[in-house]
C-alpha cells in the first residue's frame, strides 16, 4: 500500500513538472487522424502515458537527424495507443527509442546450417530488438497515423508486447480469463488462410507483409485493428475479438 502510494506521488511530480505544451499535443492529436475517435477520457490518460514514456524513454536521433518535439509526440502517443488500457510497466526493461531519418541498414549478422556467416543489408523502416532499443524511420512515423491501416510505430511496439514472454512469436502474454486455447485457434486459422491468399497471389486489404511469420502477423494485424478496425473486423472477427480482449480496448466502436 504505501509503496503505491509512493508511486502515485512520484507519477503526479512528473506528469507535473513534465507536462506537455497543450499547444503541442493538441497539434500531435490533431495530426494523428487513428486518436480522433478517443474521448476526452482516453485522451488525457493518452496524454499521462504518453508523458510519463517521455520522461522514462530515451528518444534520441541518428545519422545527424534533427528530432522534433512534433515527431518525439507523434512517437510516444502512438506507442502508448496500445498500452492505453495496459500500462506504461508492459514497456519496461529498456529505455531507447532510436530515429534514423530515413530506411536504415542494421546489419545483422547470423551463421546459416553450413556455418557461413552473412551480414544483413536489407534497409528497414522499423525494429525492435528485445530487452534492447526501439527503432523507427522519422519519413515512416510521419505517415504513420493517417488511418490508413499502416502505422510502424504500433507495429513495432507491439511487438515489444510479444516479447515480454520471450522471443516475438505472435503469442503475448494473456490476461487472465483468456484462453491461450481460443487465441491459437483464431490466429492460427487466420494466418493460414491469409499466408494461402498471399501464395495464390490474391490481392489482399492487410499488408503481405503480415505472412512473413506469425510474429509480423500480429504486429500488422494488431496496426489494422487500430487504424483500420472495420476491415480486421470483417476479414477476422475472431482475431479481431481476440485482440480487443488483449489490448481492452473496441476500436470499431469508436468510429
Amino acid at each position: 500500500m504505501l509503496l503505491e502510494r509512493f508511486k502515485r506521488w512520484r507519477e503526479a511530480r512528473i506528469l507535473q513538472r513534465h507536462a506537455l505544451p497543450d499547444d503541442a499535443w493538441q497539434a500531435a492529436v490533431t495530426a494523428l487522424p487513428l486518436l480522433h475517435g478517443l474521448t476526452a477520457d482516453e485522451l488525457m490518460r493518452l496524454r499521462k502515458l504518453a508523458t510519463l514514456f517521455l520522461y522514462r524513454k530515451n528518444v534520441m536521433a541518428a545519422e545527424g537527424y534533427r528530432l522534433s518535439e512534433m515527431v518525439r509526440l507523434k512517437i510516444a502517443a502512438q506507442a502508448c495507443l496500445p498500452i492505453l488500457n495496459l500500462g506504461l510497466e508492459c514497456y519496461s526493461g529498456w529505455v531507447s527509442v532510436i530515429v534514423y531519418p530515413g530506411e536504415f541498414v542494421p546489419g545483422h549478422e547470423y551463421t546459416d546450417e553450413a556455418g557461413v556467416v552473412h551480414i544483413d543489408r536489407a534497409p528497414m523502416i522499423g525494429e525492435s530488438w528485445q530487452r534492447g532499443p526501439v527503432i523507427l524511420s522519422a519519413a515512416d512515423v510521419e505517415y504513420s497515423g493517417a488511418a490508413d491501416g499502416v502505422n510502424v510505430v504500433i507495429h513495432e511496439f507491439v511487438h515489444k508486447l510479444d516479447m515480454l514472454n520471450g522471443d516475438a512469436d505472435g503469442f503475448p502474454p494473456l490476461h487472465r480469463g483468456m484462453s491461450a486455447a481460443a487465441w491459437a485457434r483464431a490466429f492460427t486459422l487466420a494466418y493460414e488462410d491469409f499466408c494461402g491468399r498471399v501464395d495464390a497471389g490474391s490481392v489482399t486489404v492487410i499488408d503481405p507483409y503480415a505472412a512473413e511469420n506469425p510474429a509480423e502477423f500480429f504486429a500488422v494485424v494488431s496496426e489494422v485493428f487500430f487504424e483500420k478496425p472495420r476491415v480486421l473486423l470483417a476479414e477476422y472477427p475472431k482475431v479481431y475479438r481476440q485482440l480487443a480482449d488483449f489490448y481492452l480496448q473496441d476500436p470499431v466502436s469508436r468510429i
